[in-house]
């Protein structure tokens, strides 16, 4: 279930960096770890799994990285937590698993805590990362799409 982790955050915020700052070119793990202060450990594993998901395209050899496999609209934050779900710790409910061990843990605890979890997923489906990356611009954080524009005459 989900689990607000180190991992989900950082995917989200890597697919986030990824949209915002390709401009159409591959974005490398490195330049996303230097720009979110993300530790590159976390992120790998991730990324593979975005890809396998089809949330992110691998490209391979000296420019290559990562770009969007799908339109910003059509990605929501749902999608990408669904998948750093998965590469979590192995806590299912998102509990620690001495919490809510009683019966009142176990018959009511715990079930209301995954009506919660499902709750935010569906708030999750309904942003996507074209609504990220506008909040984004928004706020001003800079983009390096300005940096990869060449002018040719």
């Amino acid at each position: 279930m989900l689990k607000f982790s180190k991992k989900l955050l950082y995917a989200i915020e890597a697919v986030v960096d990824i949209a915002y700052n390709s401009g159409g070119e591959p974005v490398q793990i490195r330049e996303v770890t230097s720009r979110q202060g993300v530790p590159q450990r976390y992120l790998e594993q991730v990324m593979q799994r975005l890809v396998k998901a089809g949330i992110l395209k691998g490209i391979r050899g000296p420019r290559g990285g990562y770009l969007l496999a799908r339109e910003r609209a059509k990605i929501t934050v749902g999608d990408i937590a669904r998948v750093a779900m998965e590469v979590g710790d192995g806590e299912e409910s998102g509990l620690p698993s001495d919490v809510a061990t009683g019966p009142i843990g176990q018959a009511v605890i715990r079930p209301l805590w995954t009506e919660f979890q499902e709750q935010i997923l569906v708030m999750m489906d309904e942003i996507t990362v074209e609504e990220l990356t506008t909040r984004a611009f928004r706020n001003g954080v800079p983009s390096e799409v300005y940096n990869r524009i060449t002018y040719t005459i």
